[in-house]
């Protein structure tokens, strides 16, 4: 090990234990001595004069399920000016460290009010955290490529979050983490830094956020989590902490245990991380980063090891430990972007922590008591008939918010509106999460003993209006549509795989016991076209799309086999040795391999006239809407074939985008649009909505193409079942050869955005289509 890491490391942190230690002592004088309750006191009576009044309704009224709701009713009340003031003076406070009773501060917190009440209000409805919405805002700031970068991290790790791993409270802590890093990017830029200058600092922002970020879900929520054996936590532990000592990443080395391709990912991306976070480090901060790091999981180590079982712990033991993890975890944000040394950030960060910790303690105690962790809660709800030593935490809190107030922030009226909305907020969240009844029963055991006070604060929870916080709807909603999404995500991924099945069972066309042997060959390639591994996507989004308007499965079964007739045909003419001359398709050889190319010419015919045949068995359906249909299918047909002879006249010419769009459209967006448009033909749908949804298959064909062309260059053969470069070796114009790779992807993400705002503007819910947009650009074959 490296000597100077090591004696750091075993000086730094008793320096920093000695620090939690004399603050926890200073704290605890305070709650012996009660000092906090008349000062308290006074602070929320003069307090709720702005936040208990006669309401003007009888009632407030309560939050909707969609948030922007509840933003509009705080317009129209006129409560939204100092819901945001609040909300975005805690995040100074919180995030930034940074005193409210600065000039420099207030200005920037206006103007920060001023643009989120502009974004709120206009007519701008997409949601905050989506990737569209995230794609545009790095438009503005010319970080595209970064945002691409951080997608497809994102979509790694949710896809490696193991079973037994809370997936959605992950992804929203490691997005929340970046956006730390990132708000305090964008307090350090000087507004006069040229372009290039801001757009390598944000960049280098969101890389270190996730680089950071990943250490919880992939430490802290792995180490918690039931999922790594005991032995490999002791084993991965062990790498962790020679890590931060020595300043380098050991090998993993010969792994013990059931989990070893996860912790082989996970020690891969960690690893990276880690390599990232130290070669951008400054020479001033390396050694105050890797400090940081050790005290912050070293602390935690101390915390998550304790047992709930053990009555012998003392105060310290307790606290000592959530005072430095609270503390360095939000130091850590700031030093790995290599700041400026700020001894009041630090000061006030380490002070400010156990308010935070405290809080959030409170509010998941039936959770930790569930799962046995040792909380100042948990422990004290356990022990404090048979300990009458222990600290009452509750009170301890309250002697916390009193500290910061008057000691640290200097009785600054601003800072005492935001912590008392805070923690009145905190507290009538907890009650409407449990109840009146389990309300009352954790109130008899941590109500402070000053029963004068412990009933003003009741009061004040009981009577406060207007003490909510942006940043807790915000994480609300993030975790309800994170898993809605999810729970929508696994119903398509499920539904999809159900029709492809339920399709490849009929798809293969019967033999006719009257045929002549002479037709034998033909009716075996067709058969040998439809049982390859298709994923049957155009008939599966046709028959979504049917389910829609309430048409039943077997009325529309001749439609979506027409769809993958007329697909399977288009491949076979694509793979001709004429056109592409490819020799793998759906992970086998291509047809004119198996038989040749006049036997595939001809199936590819005869699929193209078996289509049509199952357009006209279209029964229960206005003759005019199927003829309407049939009309539609032609002319789409021959809008493809143009699409290919396009794309076969471009092969060694350099295409512009404007014609690379037009082919592309051409070649695959229009079977996405005929997957779309046809059930809608049947039910004689509105023009207006049959135009945006070929606005949005237009947009969404294109992104799907540029996939491919991506996954061509850099995909695995393997996953992908078809040879990859073939468009190189065929001399083709695609998106790749003519804007490059990452001209590629930005192309790619503006048509997402480009169709993801059409859906918006389609008055009924299509969600499925939203999960295969998302599908189409982050799809691996």
């Amino acid at each position: 090990m490296n000597e100077d890491f090591l004696l750091a490391a075993n000086m730094k942190y008793p320096k920093a234990e000695e620090k939690a230690i004399a603050y926890f002592k200073a704290l605890h004088t305070q709650l012996q001595e009660k000092n906090y309750v008349s000062t308290l006191t006074n602070d929320i009576h003069i307090w709720k004069k702005h936040h208990i009044h006669y309401r003007w309704n009888g009632r407030r009224k309560s939050k909707t399920k969609h948030y922007r709701h509840y933003i509009e009713w705080l317009n129209f009340t006129g409560k939204l000016d100092n819901y945001l003031q609040r909300s975005i003076s805690y995040l100074y406070l919180r995030d930034l460290g940074k005193p409210l009773d600065n000039e420099k501060t207030q200005t920037k917190i206006q103007e920060a009010v001023a643009s989120v009440k502009k974004r709120l209000l206009s007519d701008d409805k997409s949601e905050f955290f989506n990737m569209a919405t995230l794609y545009r805002w790095s438009q503005k700031y010319g970080i595209e490529s970064t945002i691409i970068w951080l997608f497809e991290k994102l979509t790694i790790v949710s896809s490696n979050i193991p079973v037994g791993m809370d997936k959605e409270h992950a992804k929203r802590k490691l997005i929340k983490l970046i956006a730390g890093v990132v708000m305090h990017e964008f307090e350090e830029i000087d507004d006069n830094l040229s372009e290039q200058d801001r757009q390598l600092r944000l960049d280098k922002a969101i890389r270190l956020g996730y680089c950071y970020g990943l250490t919880y879900p992939f430490i802290d929520d792995l180490l918690d989590a039931n999922v790594l054996t005991e032995a490999e936590k002791q084993q991965y532990t062990k790498i962790i902490r020679i890590s931060l000592i020595t300043g380098n990443v050991p090998q993993l080395g010969e792994w013990v245990g059931p989990n070893k391709q996860l912790i082989e990912f996970v020690h891969q991306e960690l690893k990276a991380a880690f390599e990232y976070i130290k070669a951008n480090l400054s020479s001033e901060t390396h050694t105050q980063f890797f400090e940081q790091a050790y005290i912050f999981f070293h602390s935690q180590e101390i915390d998550r090891e304790k047992d709930l079982d053990n009555e012998q712990y003392t105060n310290e033991d307790i606290y000592v430990p959530i005072i430095l993890k609270s503390a360095y975890s939000r130091l850590i944000a700031r030093t790995v972007l290599s700041p400026e040394t700020d001894e009041g950030f630090n000061n006030r960060t380490f002070y400010y922590g156990i308010y935070n910790q405290l809080a959030d303690d409170f509010a998941d105690m039936f959770d930790d008591m569930e799962e046995g962790a040792v909380t100042p809660y948990t422990y004290y709800w356990k022990y404090h008939k048979k300990r009458k030593d222990l600290l009452n935490p509750f009170e301890l809190y309250w002697t916390v918010i009193c500290n910061l107030i008057h000691h640290i922030y200097q009785s600054d009226p601003n800072t005492r509106e935001v912590i008392l909305a805070r923690a009145i907020n905190g507290i009538k969240r907890f009650k409407e999460k449990c109840g009146k009844e389990q309300y009352k029963e954790v109130m008899g055991i941590f109500a402070p003993s000053n029963s004068k006070f412990n009933n003003l604060i009741q009061k004040v929870v009981r009577q406060a209006d207007d003490v909510d916080f942006f940043d807790k709807l915000l994480r609300d909603e993030m975790i309800a549509n994170l898993r809605k999404e999810q729970k929508e995500q696994d119903e398509f991924t499920a539904n999809m795989e159900t029709i492809r099945i339920q399709l490849n069972n009929v798809l293969p066309i019967p033999k006719n016991e009257q045929t002549l042997l002479l037709e034998e060959p033909l009716m075996d390639a067709v058969n040998y076209s439809l049982e390859g591994d298709g994923k049957r996507i155009r008939p599966f989004v046709a028959w979504m799309m049917a389910k829609q308007y309430g048409l039943n499965e077997s009325a529309v079964l001749p439609l979506l086999k027409s769809l993958e007739y007329m697909h399977t045909a288009s491949l076979i003419f694509d793979d001709l040795p004429s056109q592409d001359n490819a020799e793998i398709r759906r992970g086998r050889p291509t047809l004119h391999h198996i038989y040749n190319s006049a036997i595939a010419e001809l199936t590819g015919l005869f699929l193209t006239q078996k289509a049509i045949e199952e357009q006209i068995s279209l029964n229960g359906f206005d003759a005019k809407f199927v003829l309407r249909l049939i009309q539609y299918s032609a002319q789409k047909t021959m809008e493809m074939c143009k699409g290919q002879a396009l794309d076969l006249e471009s092969k060694g010419k350099k295409l512009t985008l404007e014609q690379l769009n037009l082919m592309c459209f051409y070649k695959t967006g229009i079977a996405f649009e005929a997957s779309i448009i046809m059930p809608l033909i049947l039910v004689n749908e509105k023009p207006s909505h049959i135009e945006m949804f070929k606005k949005f298959a237009y947009h969404a064909g294109i992104a799907f193409q540029i996939k491919d062309d991506l996954l061509d260059e850099e995909g695995d053969v393997e996953v992908l079942g078809k040879p990859i470069q073939q468009d190189l070796d065929n001399n083709s114009s695609t998106f790749v050869t003519v804007l490059g790779v990452d001209g590629a992807k930005k192309e790619m993400w503006d048509h997402y955005c480009l169709a993801m705002e059409t859906l918006h503007q389609v008055p009924q819910q299509y969600g499925f289509l939203k999960y295969l947009l998302d599908y189409m650009v982050n799809r691996n074959q």
